[in-house]
């Protein structure tokens, strides 16, 4: 173990970050996918958010007593989970930071060729296509980000899956955790470390990940959090309201179309075909 300024970092070590709160039903099948990685140099960390069910408390002891690579935080007030993924990344402990909500999954191989591509293309931050499926993971889409996202491009809109995301401490250092907004926190997250190094690289070859989308599911109400992506350029980017609400209606609202059409585009030719990326 080697010192990094301030804090000790294993090398290569990926910290994976994962907060839960009342994720029962799911999961078992998302810590499962992470401890199944062929890249076995990693832990996951997760903070749970004060959950109210016993499912999801006995789910994460039983993990954390069978494989000291889990090692759980819990909360006895809820915060939301930008508060306990910013928890997870102040005790993790390895070069990579990676996250994993408690309803998505990974395939087997996608921390092995994350951090393969990531040095490949000596970048700092990554993404990767995923897949989308309903609540009984029953595909639907797909999500292709563009090979390149630039500074300039995720201003305009978040193209990087949380999902999927993994920054490097090494070259980015320890500094960079949520931003303490309510909402669009791992957007806000990806501004912040594009300010720095500028290129996030996407592997795009075949999907790496499942992203769930539940009924009921905040992040499936997009367009009605105008007020939260406003934030963002208000509280992040320090601009005025007058230019957060300029850049938001001629800027974002067309990138963000751009890139649902497109989605929709990728995924109807993806469900006739899964072949298509090859």
């Amino acid at each position: 173990m080697k010192k990094i300024g301030k804090y000790k970092m294993k090398e290569d070590l990926v910290s994976v970050i994962m907060p839960t709160y009342n994720a029962g039903k799911f999961l078992a099948d998302s810590i499962q996918c992470i401890l199944r990685q062929t890249y076995e140099n990693l832990e996951l960390i997760i903070t749970d958010d004060a959950s109210t069910d016993e499912d999801t408390i006995k789910i994460l002891k039983e993990f954390a007593q069978a494989d000291k690579r889990v090692k759980i935080e819990l909360l006895s007030e809820n915060h939301g989970p930008g508060y306990a993924r910013n928890a997870c990344i102040k005790r993790a402990e390895g070069r990579y930071i990676a996250f994993c909500d408690c309803d998505d999954r990974w395939i087997p191989e996608k921390l092995e060729i994350q951090i393969n591509y990531m040095s490949e293309k000596k970048c700092a931050l990554c993404c990767a296509t995923y897949l989308i499926c309903n609540s009984n993971y029953e595909t639907t889409g797909i999500n292709i980000p563009p090979r390149r996202i630039t500074y300039k491009m995720i201003k305009r809109d978040n193209k990087i899956g949380c999902l999927t995301a993994i920054y490097d401490t090494k070259a980015l250092g320890k500094k960079y955790y949520m931003p303490t907004i309510r909402k669009r926190q791992d957007w806000a997250l990806f501004i912040q470390i594009l300010q720095q190094c500028k290129i996030c690289y996407a592997y795009t070859k075949k999907p790496l990940a499942y992203y769930c989308v539940r009924k009921n599911s905040i992040s499936r109400k997009k367009m009605q959090l105008i007020h939260y992506n406003v934030a963002v350029y208000e509280t992040i980017l320090k601009f005025s309201k007058l230019k957060a609400y300029l850049y938001f209606f001629l800027l974002f609202l067309p990138s963000y179309g751009c890139k649902i059409l497109k989605r929709k585009i990728d995924s109807r030719q993806y469900m006739r075909s899964p072949n298509v990326l090859k």
